[in-house]
């Protein structure tokens, strides 16, 4: 259990961005509450307890991806681990809506969803928790005075660790050479490893990728993706 105090945190990124569809309306106001991994926000849960995952999974080992966009790489990962509990974090309503009709649509069970900011989840995740973390094409927020909004800040990065387990891996993907020098210096600073050993560990994606729309757009535009993988020491 945290402070009861709810601490100042700004929030740059998009909470809703053009108007939904009418299933995907359908989708949160059904599937939603369902999906939910426990009290999170501050009104449910003001004393900051710990969320059960044990509960919430059954005991499985708990993935988490933080900033899931449309969910497909989500629910590829759902789908392939069955044996794997996965929460998923994303506080853009829109792309929150695009992951349930997925949910739906592909029918995987060991899924939770946190519709709003990384670090309110983390208040609550239980200290080495989590098996693996994901962290895929993040908002590069490209203007210098931006880069301290990156994910790849302490902030972010020092519960992030806190949280998961010895050992854990967590998985960077960013198309953004800039993101890219930030990630190298600030989460092996953070007590993460790096653990490329030749430039192909970096260059090709890992074994049980899928490719999202955001890797589509960026190889598109002629950007150049960059899989970087730590180990939390």
């Amino acid at each position: 259990m945290t402070s009861t105090r709810r601490p100042h945190r700004n929030f740059y990124g998009r909470i809703k961005g053009k108007s939904l569809k009418p299933a995907q309306e359908r989708y949160l106001a059904e599937d939603l509450e369902a999906l939910s991994p426990g009290p999170v926000s501050w009104e449910e849960n003001p004393e900051r307890h710990d969320l059960d995952l044990g509960a919430l999974f059954g005991g499985k080992d708990v993935w988490l991806e933080v900033g899931f966009g449309g969910g497909e790489h989500l629910v590829h990962q759902a789908g392939r681990n069955p044996e794997v509990g996965i929460i998923g974090c994303e506080p853009y309503i829109n792309g929150v809506a695009m992951l349930l009709g997925k949910i739906r649509r592909a029918g995987v069970e060991n899924l939770a969803v946190h519709p709003g900011d990384a670090r309110d989840l983390f208040d609550v995740l239980p200290e080495g928790s989590i098996s693996r973390a994901f962290l895929l094409y993040p908002d590069p927020w490209p203007k210098a005075r931006h880069h301290r909004r990156r994910f790849v800040t302490p902030e972010h990065l020092e519960p992030l660790h806190r949280v998961l387990k010895p050992g854990a891996i967590f998985r960077v993907a960013t198309d953004i050479e800039d993101y890219v020098r930030q990630t190298l210096e600030e989460v092996p600073r953070a007590g993460f490893e790096w653990l490329a050993e030749r430039p192909d560990d970096w260059r090709q994606p890992w074994d049980d990728w899928l490719s999202t729309r955001y890797e589509q757009k960026a190889l598109r535009e002629g950007r150049t993706p960059h899989y970087l993988t730590f180990r939390r020491r």
